[in-house]
């Protein structure tokens, strides 16, 4: 691709003001549906494409996992990445899951989980919960808050006590942080995210199973919401 992006790049102030990773994926995204780069045109590099916005390659690499989520490009080893369509898909590609794999599981398995680890919770338990919020709370960077937001989900499925809830967790887990990503990278969600973490360990720590199952089929709720407003069919 010969520089094409250099007619529709809106410049780096943009990059400051929204995020770097954002900037990029509006950026990408917005050429792609508008035809400037066509189906077929394989996009410029990871290490072009960070010199061109002024930002890093893990910022690159975030916006181009979200460009394949949403149908738009495809990446293949050693090849590239590639335009596979001009709009967004009726499912998130996430991995070997879709996001809506996701939305209709994820329910049946958190909510018993989270309701378990009320009953269960041990006073460490409630201590690493606690840890977990309060990094998330002052996180920045979006890709450590994504890391962090797993380790809470992750670490409500150990209190759960239930090894069963721990393993579809971590089979899931590559796939959800490839939703939130970019989710938060259309719609930012972390404070809303936070909010609702909030209530669910406030669920937690009191030893109130009907309002930790309550909270979590909330924040479940939000997220689905969110992907509705996303992709068509995506959610509410």
């Amino acid at each position: 691709m010969d520089n094409l992006l250099d007619s529709w790049t809106a410049g780096q102030d943009k990059v400051v003001r929204v995020g770097a990773a954002e900037a990029v994926f509006a950026s990408l995204r917005n050429a792609i549906e508008a035809g400037k780069i066509p189906v077929g045109a394989r996009l410029d590099s990871e290490a072009s494409l960070a010199q061109q916005y002024g930002v890093s390659r893990s910022m690159v690499r975030e916006a181009l996992k979200s460009c394949n989520a949403l149908g738009l490009t495809a990446t293949f080893t050693g090849k590239g990445t590639f335009v596979i369509a001009d709009r967004v898909a009726q499912d998130l590609k996430l991995g070997k899951y879709s996001a809506r794999d996701l939305v209709e599981a994820r329910p049946h398995i958190e909510v018993p989980a989270a309701a378990l680890a009320a009953e269960r919770r041990t006073v460490e338990d409630v201590e690493a919960l606690r840890e977990i919020l309060e990094a998330m709370s002052d996180e920045d960077d979006l890709q450590q808050w994504i890391l962090l937001n797993a380790e809470f989900h992750a670490t409500i499925a150990r209190c759960s006590g239930n090894g069963v809830f721990v393993g579809v967790l971590t089979d899931i887990r590559e796939a959800m942080g490839d939703q939130s990503i970019t989710l938060n990278l259309v719609a930012d969600r972390r404070k809303e995210s936070d909010r609702e973490h909030a209530r669910i360990f406030a669920a937690i720590e009191r030893g109130s199973a009907q309002e930790a199952s309550r909270a979590m089929t909330r924040h479940l709720h939000g997220v689905e919401c969110a992907l509705g407003s996303l992709v068509p069919g995506g959610g509410n």
